[in-house]
């Protein structure tokens, strides 16, 4: 029974290491959408938003059922506990690419970003997906300092989004209301989505260690 039970915690690690990694994919995409006005790859993106809605449930029965039938205890709790809480936030990061791929598809065709302003957002969405995709690495791997990885990450993503907010509300600002709107909005899903995957980080750590991690 112990062999069947960490057979299914296996699988479901590699469900969350696949989630990750279509998170960064649609990030990665999302961000090309924005800062390139193709309607297309917008419209990929908030397809395949459905894929990852499906994989967070496969998780989420997965350890309902490992909850019910396997009594788990203690390090095996905090893990089941950690996965379906990481498949909620890395499900909430592909919808917050989802997002900035809408934006591309409503602003079309349009771009979104203005040119001075595209090597920042370019930055902000290599960072974020890179962030999903150390999040995959931490469930294989030591989760082990994770949090505090992914937290000074998160710093410069900080750094990035209040300086896109700075120029937006500038008196130098010249691309309209409309666009200044739309811009602090994709800011902020940048933002959120480095927010979950540290919160996922944090969790995965406390899972591995027993100890919740806290910020420096």
């Amino acid at each position: 029974m112990r062999e069947t039970f960490h057979g299914q915690l296996a699988q479901l690690g590699e469900h969350l290491v696949e989630m990750c990694g279509m998170a960064a994919e649609s990030m990665r995409l999302a961000s090309r959408a924005l800062l390139t006005a193709d309607l297309q790859l917008a419209e990929q993106v908030l397809s395949s938003d459905a894929v990852l809605d499906r994989a967070r449930q496969t998780c989420e029965e997965l350890a309902q059922s490992m909850l019910a039938l396997q009594a788990p205890v203690a390090g095996d709790l905090r893990t089941i506990l950690a996965a379906v809480y990481g498949a909620e936030k890395i499900e909430r990061m592909g919808d917050l690419a989802a997002h900035i791929a809408d934006t591309a598809r409503f602003t079309y065709p349009e771009h979104a970003v203005p040119a001075e302003f595209e090597s920042l957002f370019t930055e902000l969405g290599e960072i974020a997906a890179g962030m999903a995709e150390r999040v995959g690495e931490f469930i294989v791997g030591d989760a082990g300092g994770g949090f505090a990885e992914l937290n000074e990450t998160d710093h410069a993503v900080d750094a990035l989004h209040a300086r896109a907010l700075a120029e937006i509300t500038g008196a130098d600002w010249t691309h309209g209301v409309q666009s200044a709107t739309s811009l602090a909005l994709v800011a902020r899903f940048y933002e959120r989505f480095a927010d979950q995957a540290v919160s996922v980080a944090k969790r995965l750590e406390f899972a591995e260690t027993g100890e919740r991690p806290t910020s420096v």
